[in-house]
């Protein structure tokens, strides 16, 4: 499942990002590595970005980015 399909308020478990070294190289200097645990906090509405918590910080992330995240639906214990 794609963190973009992800509703509001749920957590799930980052399993992979696709897009490139470049990509991945990005969402690693930002904190979101596969393995982690991470919850939609908000969408934007308009094509806007999507907010999320992962490690007690709150990321926005593109909604293009975030159709690059690969995340499984798991029981995630909050931080």
């Amino acid at each position: 499942m794609q963190l973009l399909r992800v509703e509001s308020g749920k957590w799930v478990r980052i399993v992979g990002i696709g897009g490139g070294k470049g990509l991945e190289y990005k969402l690693r200097q930002l904190g979101l590595l596969p393995g982690d645990c991470t919850r939609v906090l908000r969408q934007a509405p308009l094509g806007g970005p999507l907010l999320v918590e992962v490690g007690g910080r709150t990321i926005a992330v593109g909604r293009r980015i975030a159709e690059q995240i690969e995340v499984e639906d798991v029981e995630c214990v909050s931080l």
